[in-house]
């Protein structure tokens, strides 16, 4: 191994920066992990709203945006939810299974975070943080690199610097110029698992009604979600929109089904036009949705009249404007609330058994760098798990 000062780096103190190490210490390699950030796992605290949703136990390929879907498939076989949540059982952690396979810890994020820390201490890796790299360099064996704490040497480099989402976590692209150096192709990015911003006009009537809830089905790009949506000062957010806007693109229309699950919907309408002529349609849509949407919902449709003056052609009119309501987003709020970045360093041009460059020996890219994208309900954190455990055994 000649002069190198640790057998791997790995840059990034995140989810799959830190499951690397600990697996590669495990195996007796000499580990370092450096980060520019002031602490280790900074998004992994604050995910989930504070108490991270750590896997899904029905997480599958199915679940991941990728120019190369048939990528993600070894590493997710190879180490799999369940292992996760073994690990999670090991060190006593409380978890709570939120909706269907979706598991969060029960207070806070902290432990898991703990939990991966304790591994790598076991495993005797070393944690460097307030380091940055300024410059690398490939040598005959390994890498050199300029960093804030002085120049380091490496047999195998890992990159797990993760994407552009949240900035102000110290996000940054540096492991697309990383790929980019050496000559890897990289993938456009963009905003994925991020909140809708609305048309002006469309902003300004809804904003009024921000911090409402619910219940809908979103549609666009060949992809469905019945999920609820919430209403917020800047347009529209929730699980189902921040689902949907992974595959949104620019320009394109939201199907917004309000009332997700009311078959024959006109034909229900025709019941309430039989049961109660004189009824406002309002008084019927505030049964079921929150009573001021159902306000402004009608209002801004100029459903204002009651039951009897609909005809059948009009019953038909509002259901279909029920259950595809059109929205053409104005965009998204982009990096600074996105979840997760879409794109990133083309998997084509990295093994999926050890997640090594294939032209550049030595280097390795795992976790979000890569054009893996999970949807919402912790398949992000399953594939940091994955990626950073596989890479751990060939580093």
């Amino acid at each position: 191994m000649g002069a190198a000062d640790h057998d791997v780096i790995i840059v990034g103190a995140g989810a799959a920066g830190l499951m690397c190490a600990a697996t590669a210490g495990y195996r007796g390699r000499r580990v370092r992990v450096i980060d520019h950030a002031p602490q280790a796992g900074r998004k992994i605290l604050m995910s989930g709203g504070g108490r991270c949703n750590f896997t899904h136990m029905n997480t599958s390929p199915a679940h991941f945006l990728s120019d190369n879907p048939g990528f993600c498939i070894s590493a997710l076989k190879r180490f799999t939810a369940r292992d996760f949540f073994e690990l999670v059982e090991r060190h006593g952690i409380d978890w709570v299974e939120k909706s269907p396979g979706q598991l969060f810890c029960v207070d806070s994020s902290r432990p898991i975070l703990d939990m991966l820390l304790t591994e790598c201490e076991w495993a005797g890796v070393d944690i460097s943080l307030k380091t940055s790299v300024t410059g690398i360099e490939r040598q005959a064996e390994g890498f050199r690199l300029h960093t804030s704490a002085g120049p380091m040497q490496c047999a195998s480099l890992v990159v797990a610097s993760g994407g552009l989402s949240i900035p102000t976590m110290g996000a940054t692209g540096f492991g697309y110029d990383v790929a980019r150096q050496f000559g890897l192709p990289v993938l456009p990015t963009r905003a994925g698992l991020v909140p809708f911003t609305l048309q002006p006009a469309l902003k300004a009537s809804l904003s009024p009604l921000s911090g409402l809830s619910l219940p809908v089905s979103v549609a666009c790009g060949g992809q469905r979600f019945t999920e609820p949506m919430l209403i917020t000062h800047r347009g529209l957010s929730g699980p189902a929109m921040l689902q949907i806007s992974s595959y949104w693109q620019p320009g394109e229309t939201l199907a917004i089904d309000l009332l997700p699950g009311s078959e024959d919907l006109a034909e229900q309408l025709a019941a309430q036009r039989q049961a109660h002529p004189s009824a406002r349609l309002e008084t019927f849509f505030s049964g079921v949705w929150p009573r001021r949407f159902a306000q402004w919902f009608c209002e801004a449709q100029g459903w204002t009249h009651d039951w009897q003056q609909c005809s059948q052609v009009t019953l038909a009119s509002i259901a279909q404007t029920v259950s595809g309501w059109q929205v053409k987003p104005g965009g998204t709020e982009g990096y600074r609330t996105a979840e997760v970045t879409l794109g990133g360093v083309d998997t084509r041009a990295i093994s999926s058994r050890t997640f090594e460059a294939r032209d550049v020996p030595g280097l390795y890219f795992i976790g979000e760098v890569l054009d893996v994208t999970g949807q919402l309900g912790g398949h992000n954190f399953q594939w940091a798990w994955s990626s950073g455990w596989c890479a751990g055994q060939f580093v």
